[in-house]
């Protein structure tokens, strides 16, 4: 009798941890059979990464279009961009004129420019002014600590990385010129209608107020650029102008400095899901 109750008892045992079992694995197939389909649709879809708004578009300030496009007829120095343009015609113009009335701007503020010093001062306004791929590089006016934003200014670029041969060029052709500033951004003497000298202020060569080509680059407008130990055609560094024939090499430097990682988020996403997913029923 004793020997026919634990024969039962056992049986019992035998029985629950059969239908525990049963439970368990159906569990564990309904949970498969959510995660699975999840599972492939992550690696099919084709994601949309946190960098791509910063691609292609024009900053928000007075004389940028909303969106950038086609610009058949700019202006000399600004002809790289004609393709895919922030700048209109007229701004191309205007960044070519002695006192521009983009910002009421003289160049001559002590007198005149050595010709290639003036023209590389031209390049990078049409950069600043033209070009689509400063997108990384946007900042709001109003979260940069300046006293007062241009008039109409909403965004400006900060710490836009040129290239090394941009500065060193830029630098070279501009070192025997005069200024009386080595932060253009403030600080003049506006009283007749354009920028002037302040008081007490010498007219002395580029070389005295910028010792260096990374000087130049960075405080003449109050480090919208930034001068990059990175040379040309490296892809890790921008060209204030390019050979339009030769298309902008500033398109995969923008993207780069977008999105500088994503293959990783979703393997990381994958991993995480294949870890976790035993667990789960």
């Amino acid at each position: 009798m004793k020997q026919a109750s634990k024969q039962a008892a056992a049986y019992r045992r035998e029985a629950r941890s059969s239908r525990s079992a049963g439970i368990h694995f159906q569990g564990q197939e309904q949970a498969m059979a959510w995660w699975w389909p999840l599972l492939l649709e992550l690696l099919t879809v084709t994601p949309t990464w946190a960098g791509d708004e910063l691609l292609n578009i024009c900053m928000n300030a007075k004389h940028h279009k909303r969106v950038p496009g086609p610009e058949d007829k700019l202006y000399e120095e600004c002809i790289p961009w004609k393709d895919n343009a922030c700048c209109t015609l007229t701004t191309s113009w205007e960044a070519h004129l002695d006192v521009s009335p983009l910002y009421n701007f003289s160049l001559f503020h002590c007198g005149l420019l050595m010709p290639g010093c003036r023209k590389h001062f031209i390049q990078a306004i049409c950069f600043y002014e033209c070009s689509p791929n400063l997108g990384p590089w946007i900042r709001p006016v109003g979260s940069l600590g300046w006293e007062e934003a241009p008039s109409g200014q909403g965004e400006r670029v900060v710490n836009a990385p040129l290239c090394q041969e941009d500065c060193e060029e830029w630098w070279e052709d501009c070192r025997l010129s005069y200024t009386c500033k080595s932060n253009w951004r403030g600080g003049w003497d506006w009283s007749q209608g354009k920028n002037r000298c302040p008081k007490g202020a010498q007219c002395l060569p580029f070389s005295h107020y910028f010792p260096t080509p990374a000087d130049l680059c960075e405080k003449t407008w109050s480090n919208s650029f930034k001068a990059s130990p990175e040379r040309r055609n490296s892809g890790r560094c921008l060209q204030k102008w390019f050979e339009p024939a030769q298309g902008n090499p500033n398109v995969a430097v923008a993207r780069l400095f977008a999105s500088s990682a994503p293959s990783w988020e979703l393997s990381y996403t994958l991993m995480v899901c294949s870890v976790f997913l035993p667990f789960l029923s």
